[in-house]
C-alpha cells in the first residue's frame, strides 16, 4: 500500500543511522514494529493487579500424575 507522508527528514535520517538500516523504508517499518510491540506490552502491564487469586492456592494440586 503506497502512502504519501510528510516525515521529518532529519529524524528519519537519524533513525536510519541509529538502526543501521539500509533504506528509509526499512527504518520506518522497524520503527512501526517496535511501536506496536511496545503498545502490546503496555496493554499487558495494565492488567497487573486486576487478577484476583487465593494466596494459599497450589496450582499443581489436582494435576494428574504421569
Amino acid at each position: 500500500m503506497a502512502s504519501n507522508l510528510h516525515i521529518d527528514e532529519r529524524l528519519l535520517t537519524q533513525a536510519v543511522k541509529a538502526g543501521g538500516h539500509k533504506t528509509k523504508r526499512e527504518a520506518v517499518n522497524s520503527a512501526l514494529e517496535e511501536y506496536v510491540r511496545h503498545r502490546e506490552r503496555q496493554k499487558i502491564t495494565e492488567l497487573f493487579g486486576t487478577v484476583e487469586y487465593e494466596p494459599g492456592h497450589d496450582p499443581k494440586n489436582g494435576r494428574r500424575k504421569r
